[in-house]
């Protein structure tokens, strides 16, 4: 193998390490918060008796909560705090009575993978998911102190709960309408008689307690992510604000999110509407073995006459529902982080592939990533063939060129003419050493896209695959990395026979794989199962291609007609 090949993955790698490095995102600047009161104090309304936990790793200490400020009060009575639930065929949420609180997610179509068993519950501790505090004529009211009433009622496509509730002077009533097929409920927001100007703050979930078999890892993909209406989606991860600092995105969203690996809470403008979501706060929280667990993400909505009404989503990141929902709620989950730009287009391309051949041939992803490793290698055939039978013509021309460019070497213009005149009576572009390239950097944008599709891709979740529980984990006997790096170096070894004696060829041949190797030996399976059959099913290719090698050693051009001689 061309030592070119290694150029392009190093360098590839360079800028896929270094770039973050050389080049930090800076922090979006801090305008003011929508309303002074917002600002100066923070909206955190979390209980100080919660301690949730992600699995594995300890919670930090919880936020303080804000007390209730002037005129605003619950004008209703104490009353026992209900859970109401409403049920469809995918999912069951739960919501409380007291600030009518979004609680939880009952998800039973998703097994927790972690210690404990059971269907997965999206839900963090004893913190609801969703909770509301009320700004209104500069005073700030946590509707988690005020008991609702609740009414139910039941239509054609689904259920909804009724939250009704006297505010000061005003009635404030909330209502969720859960879809009949889909991790969805439209949220109706009425206020009356309060003081102005009025805004609706929504806490995002300030973490989720983790259903996954590696706690750290799901840990290291919360994040809150958000779209524009105009512009692309972006997000702020956990671990970017300082705990106690505040970043503050203006609006207005098309939706703004909480999510872990494989699952999100978040919040939508309905299709055709106009955004009510004017600006994203996010404030660090405190950590502890430097994995943060927690933030606090909240939603600002100005309040008036007309009733704020959005969809909310708690689910899985399903990528074919996430597209089929719209308005680009599938870049919840932005592949390939910093440089999503160019990956997200590849990782698409990718995922309807794996997706179609899922439901056309009904195999496991295992087999279906077999498959389509070797399909990869079949389709890169002629190009890769062409490549290394131009390497062959350069090699075989190459004394011609050396002995030109000697013999002219204190005349730069004719030594030009002498070796453009060796390739041009032999049939060779000057070019073709860099045309040669491209073969080798076409697999490495679908290369890329696997790398971060299978971060995150809940498709692979729990997937087995011979020995393998899941794919989307690493292998727990490490056979999968190991013989990667064989058959990397096998692939090297083949494309170095025959071949004029290089040593930094020869000592890149076997950098490489073990590079390769101690890379990817944590990571998915499912990937390293991926990059070894590619390796496989490209040996009969470079085998045939060192038999042609040969063949081609034993004849050397002559520098007069280009007739040749045995050697």
């Amino acid at each position: 193998m061309d030592k070119r090949f290694f150029l392009a993955i190093l360098l590839t790698g360079g800028v896929v390490l270094l770039t973050p490095v050389l080049f930090p995102r800076p922090s979006a600047p801090v305008p003011s918060a929508v309303v002074a009161d917002s600002a100066a104090t923070p909206s955190t309304t979390t209980s100080p008796t919660a301690t949730p936990t992600v699995q594995g790793l300890p919670a930090p200490s919880a936020p303080t909560a804000i007390a209730p400020v002037g005129a605003l009060g619950g004008g209703a009575p104490a009353a026992p705090v209900e859970t109401l639930t409403v049920t469809n065929e995918l999912t069951t949420f739960a919501f409380s009575t007291q600030g009518a609180q979004f609680l939880h997610a009952a998800l039973p179509r998703f097994k927790r993978l972690g210690r404990d068993t059971g269907t997965v519950t999206l839900a963090h501790g004893r913190e609801p998911l969703l909770r509301y505090t009320l700004l209104a004529g500069g005073d700030t009211l946590p509707l988690s102190t005020i008991p609702f009433t609740a009414t139910r009622e039941t239509f054609s496509s689904g259920e909804r709960i009724r939250f009704d509730a006297t505010v000061g002077t005003g009635t404030l009533r909330i209502d969720y309408a859960l879809s009949a097929d889909n991790y969805t409920a439209t949220v109706r927001v009425q206020a009356s008689g309060l003081p102005q100007p009025a805004f609706l703050l929504t806490q995002l979930p300030t973490g989720f307690d983790s259903q996954e078999a590696d706690p750290k890892e799901d840990a290291r993909h919360l994040s809150y992510a958000f779209k524009p209406v105009v512009g692309g989606s972006d997000r702020v991860d956990f671990r970017k604000p300082d705990p106690g600092e505040r970043l503050i995105e203006s609006g207005p969203f098309t939706w703004a999110v909480a999510k872990n690996k494989y699952f999100l809470v978040g919040l939508l403008t309905p299709e055709g509407q106009q955004s009510a979501f004017a600006e994203l706060q996010v404030t660090g929280a405190v950590r502890e073995n430097k994995i943060a667990t927690r933030a606090q993400g909240v939603v600002v909505s100005p309040l008036a006459d007309a009733p704020l009404v959005f969809e909310l989503y708690a689910g899985p990141q399903e990528w074919e529902r996430l597209v089929g929902m719209g308005r680009e709620f599938e870049k919840t989950n932005p592949y390939g982080g910093w440089i999503s730009g160019v990956v997200q287009p590849f990782a698409t391309i990718v995922m309807r592939l794996l997706l179609w051949l899922k439901k056309t041939t009904a195999l496991e992803y295992g087999w279906i990533l077999v498959g389509f490793g070797v399909a990869i290698r079949l389709l890169m055939w002629p190009l890769n063939s062409r490549m290394m039978r131009t390497q062959i013509e350069m090699q075989r021309v190459a004394p011609l060129v050396q002995e030109a460019q000697n013999k002219h070497k204190g005349d730069p213009e004719k030594q030009r003419l002498a070796v453009m005149k060796v390739y041009a009576d032999h049939n060779v572009s000057p070019f073709a050493a860099l045309s040669g390239c491209l073969p080798m950097l076409l697999p490495m944008p679908i290369l890329i896209a696997l790398f971060f599709v299978f971060q995150n891709t809940i498709e692979f979740r729990g997937v087995s695959f011979l020995w393998l529980a899941d794919i989307s984990l690493k292998d727990p006997y490490y056979v999968l990395p190991l013989a990667m790096g064989a058959s990397m170096y096998a692939l090297s070894w083949l494309g170095m026979r025959n071949v004029p004696p290089n040593p930094q060829t020869k000592m890149m041949s076997v950098l490489m794989p073990v590079m390769m190797t101690v890379l990817l030996i944590n990571f998915a399976s499912g990937l390293n199962l991926y990059y070894t059959v590619q390796n496989l099913a490209a040996l009969p290719q470079q085998w045939l291609i060192s038999r042609e090698r040969a063949k081609a050693a034993t004849t050397t051009v002559v520098s007069g007609g280009g007739s040749a001689r045995k050697r």
